[in-house]
């Protein structure tokens, strides 16, 4: 058969079925991320003053806000990998065989996303952990009928802004891992 003749017959439809999960769920996979990690970002923002205090108070508070910054730097990179799921998808339906996308390649891609969003996860629920047990141990420790000046033991808002980063980071994290998984699932089989 020559190169012409190959050319010019239509995509089989397990390439066809590729390209189309790898495009929708690439798709559907970078916007949740995307979104979800805006939302953690952004929320983030507004705790980053206490990384730059000496409080003794805060230090279990500025590891969480590190673990979360960790989870979203980890959260850009694994972007990157789901916005390359499209490209792929794109690069597959290429009527030139020798022009597609290997395989192996293609599911090396979708692992290393998976392995991404995991160790992302994993900084994220470290931070979160880390607050939700100092916000605990603070109300813990509280007397109903304690009112006074120092409200360093009180939980306040940068302890709940700090958990609901992680929060979504965590969120966002699975929905990369689910997209991964099912796009591994798909194209392996």
């Amino acid at each position: 058969m020559t190169r012409n003749s190959q050319l010019s017959q239509p995509l089989p439809p397990v390439v066809q079925k590729v390209s189309s999960n790898l495009k929708r769920w690439g798709f559907w996979g970078f916007w949740s991320q995307l979104v979800l990690g805006i939302i953690s970002t952004v929320t983030l923002l507004f705790a980053t003053p206490a990384l730059f205090e000496t409080n003794e108070r805060l230090q279990g508070v500025q590891f969480g806000i590190f673990c979360a910054f960790v989870g979203i730097i980890l959260l850009v990179a694994a972007l990157v990998i789901a916005y390359r799921y499209g490209k792929i998808g794109r690069r597959v339906e290429n009527r030139d065989p020798a022009m597609r996308p290997k395989k192996s390649d293609t599911l090396n891609l979708i692992r290393i996303g998976l392995v991404l969003n995991l160790v992302g996860m994993l900084f994220a629920i470290l931070g979160a952990e880390a607050l939700v047990g100092l916000t605990l141990a603070k109300l813990l420790t509280l007397s109903p009928q304690l009112i006074g000046p120092n409200t360093d033991q009180y939980v306040n808002s940068l302890d709940m802004l700090i958990i609901q980063a992680n929060t979504n980071t965590i969120a966002a994290h699975f929905s990369g891992i689910a997209t991964s998984l099912f796009l591994l699932n798909r194209i392996s089989s």
